[in-house]
Parts: C-alpha cells; structure tokens; sequence
C-alpha cells in the first residue's frame, strides 16, 4: 500500500514557477512508476506528465512540453514536479498517482494510489 501527499500548490503570476512535490510512504516506491494529472474546474482529469520506475522514460502532455519536468529522489520517496512558464490555462488541481507495475501510463485508470490533490492558480 502506498499513500501520496502533494504540496508546492499556490498562487502564482504568468510567467512564474512553481515545484510540486509528491511524497510517499512505503518502502517500495522507487519502483513504482508515477505520473501527474490536473483537473480544471468543469473538466476531466487531464494527463501532465510521466515518467516509469528508473526515470529512464518520461512522456510529456503536448500543453506542457518544454515547460514541466518531472524527477524523483528516491532516498526521501519524493517525486517532483518543475514547472516553469506557467499560464493562466495551467490552473487546476494538480495530483500525483503511483502503479506499481513500474511503466509509463497515460490514462488516469492505469493508476492504483492517487494523492489529494494540490491547487495552482496562475494569475494574469
């Protein structure tokens, strides 16, 4: 079982940066593949960004290319979430899920464990 907890939310200016992290507990973790979804108030959960157990493959939502990057310390089972550039269009909850089966997943019902979520609010 593995339990994830976001932080890093705020508020923000266009153009700003902001680093989400998303920690976790179980001992296990650092092969678990992990990636990142928002949800806009009114809209379904959209795909961020993830990456798969080593790190060594990572997919980026085309409407975050070039402006996220994920990563991950394993020693304090923390997955990060860089994003720079950020735009108004960026506003959403922002969640991070874990599967246990290690790959890179796009699709919100690929994950078991989702966290509760974080709010990120990009101002004009």
């Amino acid at each position: 079982q593995v339990q994830l907890v976001e932080s890093g939310g705020g508020l923000v200016q266009a153009g700003g940066s902001l680093r989400l992290s998303c920690a976790a507990s179980g001992r296990t973790f650092s092969t678990y593949a992990v990636g990142w979804f928002r949800q806009a108030p009114g809209k379904e959960r959209e795909f961020v960004v993830a990456f798969n157990w080593s790190g060594t493959m990572t997919y980026y939502a085309d409407s975050v290319k070039g402006r996220v990057t994920i990563s991950r310390d394993n020693a304090k089972n923390t997955v990060y979430l860089q994003m720079n550039s950020l735009k108004p269009e960026d506003t959403a909850v922002y969640y991070c899920a874990a599967d246990r089966r290690g790959g890179v997943y796009i699709r919100p019902d690929e994950y078991d464990y989702w966290g509760q979520g974080t709010q990120v609010t990009v101002s004009t």
